[in-house]
């Protein structure tokens, strides 16, 4: 003997239809806030990767500019030292300040470098670059230079730098570090041995991001590294240099298709770089299986 049950429909209630109302009107207005923010980056992605990809040429990567025609290489140089010298400054102060606010930093004093480091952080960039410009080429001295360039570019780094690495720290259980006590581990042993090894990956990621930030500044470079057409001759003050970022900010506002597409490529260099190095940080991050 069996006996079947048929489905009887429910009548859904006003409270049941409003909230579906609400729920439908929500999917949409978030639909067409990921397409309003989607729609111009794709285009712009688009734009930069067909412009810059038809201006590559051997040319491109083996001559330097030369007015609005030539190619990239005192650009290229110039950027990979002015990112590779700001991170020579920051990785130092930043970690060790990271390092400092993690294990040390619950008084008045890591309070205070909390706040001046979200205070730098929030200065436009603009601002450090007439600082420096001031400080560095004027007050000291060096003219345009990479030197100014990559110290102003430090300023930028270090407090980004500091909280990550102290993030990143205060992760290491706090076990880690009674045990390395209790085997008889000083505390700078401890710090670096034992914390910093365990909070590497996170150090790493900052130091990428810091690198990132580098690679696509401009306003500070404008009044600290000048600008120049031959590629770096290994002087670090007294002698301006080329960057990327000049060339997109600059050469996109001249009437000639050479310029433009120059202009083009550098935004496409500056853009595969960033990429990669975003890239690199979630390979740092990925979880080990």
């Amino acid at each position: 003997m069996s006996a079947t049950f048929e489905a009887v429909p429910t009548k859904r209630s006003s409270l049941e239809r409003r909230r579906m109302i609400t729920s439908a009107i929500g999917w949409a207005l978030c639909g067409l806030a990921f397409l309003l923010v989607a729609i111009p980056l794709l285009d712009l992605v688009l734009t930069i990767l067909i412009k810059g990809a038809s201006a590559f040429s051997i040319t491109l990567f083996t001559t330097s500019s030369n007015g609005v025609k030539g190619g990239l290489l005192a650009a290229i140089v110039g950027t990979t030292v002015l990112s590779l010298g700001s991170l020579v400054f920051a990785v130092p102060i930043g970690v060790g300040a990271g390092m400092y606010l993690s294990e040390y930093g619950q008084n008045r004093l890591g309070s205070i470098i909390r706040f001046l480091s979200d205070t730098l952080t929030g200065m436009p960039s603009v601002v450090l670059g007439y600082f420096s410009y001031i400080t560095m080429v004027i007050g000291f001295g060096w003219q345009f230079s990479a030197l100014a360039g990559s110290i102003t570019l430090a300023i930028m780094i270090v407090p980004y730098l500091a909280r990550i690495t102290e993030l990143s720290l205060q992760r290491v259980p706090v076990s880690m570090r009674e045990a390395a006590f209790a085997l008889g581990a000083r505390e700078r042993t401890v710090a670096f041995n034992v914390v910093l090894s365990a909070g590497l990956p996170g150090v790493v990621t900052g130091v990428l991001l810091g690198l990132a930030i580098s690679v696509g500044e401009t306003a500070p470079l404008i009044y600290t590294a000048g600008w120049s057409n031959y590629v770096w001759n290994g002087k670090f003050i007294h002698q301006p240099i080329g960057y990327l970022t000049y060339v997109i900010w600059t050469f996109i506002d001249q009437p000639y298709k050479s310029a433009h597409a120059l202009a083009f490529a550098a935004a496409l260099l500056v853009m595969l770089v960033v990429l990669a190095i975003n890239i690199g940080v979630r390979i740092v991050l990925r979880p080990k299986v």
